[in-house]
């Protein structure tokens, strides 16, 4: 088992639960190996921490941007509690050196790993909250995630690509990208979409992902990479 004792200390954060702690670093695969660790895996305080971090982040921005349109909002909240932001954030915190994998799943990295760590810090907020409550979750929040805020701004990141996609398309051409499936593979628990963005009737390009949100944005990538835009 790993010492949280010096993830504490470089996270100035005292659990009076130590078991909590320890329990949001626990991926599901690690149990299949150690059945008998006494705890279970993260995954019911990812599903809280998930929560908590979203509320933190919407009252902050609801707060902080008067004037900006809900939709705005939507995007700015997204482009800081997105898979990306909490792996860059998790990594930063160290938390890839206290993960209690499977041996398979520890030697896994990629995108695999980046989903792991992703819902680990949903999972440790989650069990902060559970510990010591909202007060010291909003303060964790607003010093490691919300402080990207500037610089998401600054740079537009907080636009995703079906957005600036959208946005070119109608500004250049006057016409609304549209999506469709173009094929689906895999066991419904793992489906993989193919998803294709059109203007009119013109296939512009094609997105792959395991969810038709993912396809979709992965399209508008490709998309915006053939048009040059």
């Amino acid at each position: 088992m790993k010492d949280f004792a010096l993830l504490e200390k470089k996270l100035d954060v005292n659990f009076i639960n130590k078991d909590l702690l320890t329990q949001a670093f626990i991926h599901r695969s690690y149990l299949n190996e150690n059945p008998n660790a006494g705890l279970c895996h993260n995954e019911r305080l990812e599903f809280l921490g998930d929560a908590v971090l979203e509320l933190v982040v919407t009252d902050y921005l609801y707060q902080e941007y008067p004037d900006k349109a809900e939709g705005e909002l939507t995007n700015l909240r997204a482009a800081l509690v997105n898979t990306k932001m909490l792996t860059k954030t998790s990594q930063k915190l160290g938390f890839n050196d206290f993960l209690l994998l499977s041996r398979g799943e520890a030697k896994e990295t990629g995108k695999a790993r980046q989903y792991i760590l992703a819902n680990t810090f949903e999972a440790f907020i989650g069990a902060a909250f559970l510990d010591q409550g909202y007060k010291l979750c909003e303060s964790f929040i607003r010093k490691h995630i919300i402080e990207e805020l500037p610089e998401i701004i600054a740079s537009g990141l907080y636009k995703d690509n079906k957005s600036k996609f959208q946005e070119k398309a109608q500004e250049i051409t006057g016409i609304t990208p549209a999506y469709n499936v173009q094929k689906e593979s895999g066991p419904d628990h793992a489906k993989q979409f193919i998803t294709g963005v059109f203007l009119g009737k013109e296939l512009i390009a094609e997105g792959e992902g395991s969810s038709k949100q993912e396809a979709e944005e992965e399209a508008a990538k490709h998309a915006l990479e053939t048009k040059k835009w």
